[in-house]
């Protein structure tokens, strides 16, 4: 899909934090840019974390990771009735190993495109 490949579906973050860095920062104007060209669509912002700590601990750092996404959108001018954040914290992880090199991928908060349903 355009917005995965062309825009950048995800930002990454540091161990323990939910603080947007400059490159996340970049991808994510992209995104309010796309977003403010297609109204038609919502973004499901989904919070990840890597497999280091409790669930519960995880489960927060990801809603936490995905709000960041949301507040840095909103303030680009996007609508927040337009975009949903959840959390899978440790739950779904996109490369398995116990290496920083496996982690680094799994911090991150991702932007799903969805059509408006017109209910």
């Amino acid at each position: 899909m355009y917005f995965n490949q062309t825009i950048g579906d995800r930002v990454l973050f540091a161990v323990d934090t939910s603080t947007l860095t400059e490159q996340g920062k970049q991808i994510l104007v992209g995104q309010s840019g796309w977003l403010q060209s297609n109204p038609e669509y919502l973004a499901i912002i989904e919070g990840h974390a890597d497999e280091v700590g409790t669930r519960e601990y995880n489960i927060g750092l990801g809603f936490r990771r995905a709000n960041a996404v949301r507040e840095f959108l909103v303030s680009q001018g996007i609508p927040s009735d337009r975009l949903r954040v959840t959390s899978y914290g440790k739950e779904r992880p996109i490369e398995v190993c116990s290496d920083e090199s496996c982690y680094s991928k799994n911090r991150r908060a991702v932007t799903v495109i969805s059509i408006a349903s017109l209910s």
